[in-house]
């Protein structure tokens, strides 16, 4: 990337003092002040996280947007006083602006109006740590830039149109635009490239006929953790979200000596940005091909139904919403120190999935009952054969242990009797021995 081309990827928040912050939200008819102000709350979170302080917040109702600003200008103006009063450098909304709301709020502001997307964008940029995550993130960031475009001062300054300054020149706004562009065909070249070999690297896994599980859920619910638990992994875990972009695959042992893959995925979040889901799909196709999701709920978290939902919407847009799915109650060491109420809450969250998991990935507690039930899961009735080996063909007996993952085994006077998981190669290798 060239030096000029920088400017189009500077992080929206600055990383030279921690800005002072007032947060917005809107009411409309389709929602309610306690969801707004829940939204709210992730967002201060959010802009913590981005190395901003929270100075006020404001909420307003609407029956609909305001085309100009949005709040209207009204609402706009009462805005400008509140940040005086804080001495405010930035203001966030929680819903997306368009670039005319953008730029006609911070004429009225006099300072910088960014929204939900802007942050949720810088954050992954401070995250990003792999040459891929870091081209996705920068995808994203120029993908919510390009209509955002514009010059200060005499960034509109034509320049000139040949030999003699023949004709009108081009805009220094369209100069920009035209190596912003270059740069997104660019990346985009990049990460087919780097699709391409994951996809060969995901060919050679299946071809090994190992069974994939991925971790997936809202951000900060400890799933990175929880890698690190099962697998004994060197993950980077931090209580703050998204600390974790670019996904770890390790190679997980169940009870019984099956050996899985294990994917650990970046974590969503409400209103997770388009541009985010379109430059990481590649990096998520890895979800839709698992033979079982793991989704890692924050048992401690005041809205976890909430962050289901926005986990299955990410799932469902990325599309992965019909894969079998183990819902797993983590941090359950928080649960018991929050009190009674957290623990039946939690309790209430296991009755409505049936099947699902309370465990603790800092403590450990609950580790052993999820590896069994994710053995259990991934041992579905269409995999477990019954074969019958006579005592004369020791060899193949051997290779049903290499091949499958024995469930029971029974000696009779002239055979053995085996309850095996295998997948449809290992049918067709040992049909003949089937019950």
């Amino acid at each position: 990337m060239s030096p000029n081309d920088s400017a189009f990827t500077d992080t929206l928040i600055s990383r030279k003092f921690r800005e002072r912050i007032v947060l917005v939200g809107v009411v409309f008819p389709h929602t309610t002040v306690a969801s707004v102000e829940a939204g709210l709350d992730e967002l201060a979170r959010l802009v913590d996280t981005a190395g901003a302080d929270v100075m006020d917040r404001i909420v307003q109702r609407r029956a609909t947007p305001d085309p100009a600003t949005f709040v209207g200008k009204g609402k706009a103006e009462e805005l400008l006083s509140i940040c005086l009063a804080v001495d405010a450098d930035t203001v966030v909304f929680d819903d997306d602006l368009s670039p005319a709301q953008q730029r006609n709020l911070e004429k009225i502001l006099g300072r910088t109006a960014i929204d939900r997307t802007a942050v949720i964008l810088d954050i992954f940029a401070q995250n990003a740590r792999t040459p891929e995550g870091r081209a996705q993130v920068e995808l994203a960031l120029l993908r919510y830039r390009l209509p955002r475009l514009r010059g200060r001062g005499t960034a509109f300054s034509q320049q000139a149109g040949g030999i003699g300054t023949r004709g009108p020149g081009e805009t220094q706004l369209e100069v920009d635009r035209r190596r912003l562009v270059r740069r997104m065909t660019r990346l985009e070249s990049d990460l087919r490239q780097l699709d391409r070999t994951r996809r060969t690297q995901r060919k050679g896994r299946a071809r090994s006929r190992q069974r994939t599980v991925s971790l997936v859920g809202y951000t900060n619910a400890g799933k990175s953790t929880l890698l690190n638990r099962l697998c004994g992994a060197d993950v980077l875990v931090e209580n703050r979200l998204f600390s974790t972009l670019d996904p770890r695959t390790r190679q997980l042992a169940l009870p019984g000596g099956e050996t899985v893959l294990l994917t650990d995925t970046v974590g969503f979040v409400r209103k997770l940005p388009h541009q985010v889901v379109e430059a990481f799909r590649s990096t998520l196709e890895v979800v839709g091909e698992s033979d079982l999701i793991v989704h890692v709920v924050d048992g401690s978290a005041p809205d976890f139904e909430g962050q289901i939902d926005a986990v299955r919407s990410v799932l469902s847009e990325i599309g992965a919403e019909g894969l079998p799915e183990l819902l797993v109650v983590n941090k359950a060491d928080a649960v018991v120190a929050l009190g009674e109420e957290a623990a039946q809450e939690s309790k209430r969250l296991m009755d409505a999935h049936p099947g699902s998991v309370i465990a603790s990935a800092l403590t450990g507690e609950g580790i052993d009952e999820l590896l069994t039930a994710i053995g259990d899961r991934l041992r579905v009735g269409n995999r477990v054969v019954e074969l019958v080996i006579p005592w004369a063909r020791g060899d193949v007996l051997a290779a049903v242990h290499r091949e499958g993952e024995i469930v029971s085994e029974v000696a009779s006077d002239d055979a053995t009797h085996l309850h095996v998981v295998l997948d449809d190669v290992g049918k067709a290798r040992f049909r003949e021995f089937c019950a």
